[in-house]
């Protein structure tokens, strides 16, 4: 009686294992696959008339994670060497005192960016909502991702999935804590999984609101569409 207990749980565990596999492994294969031929870096990034910058979290005083300034960095390097013409700061900033881009927006300011260059997108609560507002709210069509390099598949994927043709620069511009950038490439098996479940299945609305054509001779796609 206790072996076939056993037999079950060990061909349970077996299965569990299989379906693991096939939910998070292979979607996150497929991403990684998908993004490679996708992915440039600074010296040889094609040009393009906007970077979309994705927030990654501010410090205790509100100022940009390390992370973030990596991301704007890599993106000033962008503009600086004439590979794109602006810079959309997507991020969080649903609390009072909770302001992605308005940081994103002052440090980019300091390093010498021209205010008109910065457009802000106060609703990228994630990359989904990122890729789908700049398409339909502020009417980009073509776009370089600006993020690090275990998070390009899964932005990448998305938004060329929801219609907007992207390319992505990592910006792993040093080294961070093995712990942390673990715990990232972990957490993105999972969220690589919804995310591709979101473009091809669920397609969930973002919060939207008026379009803001970053470039007044690119009409915005009405949002119905999707």
């Amino acid at each position: 009686m206790f072996r076939k207990i056993i037999k079950v749980i060990r061909r349970s565990l077996w299965w569990l294992f299989i379906a693991g596999v096939v939910v998070f492994g292979l979607p996150n294969l497929a991403a990684r696959i998908y993004s490679s031929a996708r992915t440039f870096t600074l010296e040889n990034a094609p040009t393009s008339r906007v970077a979309i910058v994705f927030g990654a979290g501010l410090n205790r005083n509100g100022t940009p994670s390390v992370v973030l300034r990596d991301r704007i960095d890599t993106a000033i390097r962008l503009y600086e060497n004439g590979q794109v013409d602006k810079l959309l700061m997507s991020g969080d900033n649903r609390f009072v005192n909770y302001n992605e881009p308005g940081a994103m927006f002052a440090y980019a300011v300091e390093q010498g960016i021209p205010e008109e260059d910065i457009v802000l997108d106060y609703a990228g609560r994630r990359t989904y909502d990122t890729c789908y507002r700049a398409q339909h709210i502020f009417g980009v069509t073509e776009a370089i991702l600006v993020t690090q390099g275990y998070h390009l598949p899964r932005a990448l994927v998305t938004c060329n999935s929801l219609g907007l043709t992207a390319t992505g620069v990592s910006a792993d511009i040093r080294r961070y804590r093995r712990s942390l950038y673990a715990f990232w490439i972990i957490r993105e098996v999972p969220a690589t999984s919804v995310a591709l479940w979101e473009v091809w299945v669920s397609r969930p609305l973002p919060v939207l609101g008026d379009p803001e054509p970053i470039f007044i001779n690119r009409p915005v796609e009405p949002i119905f569409q999707l």
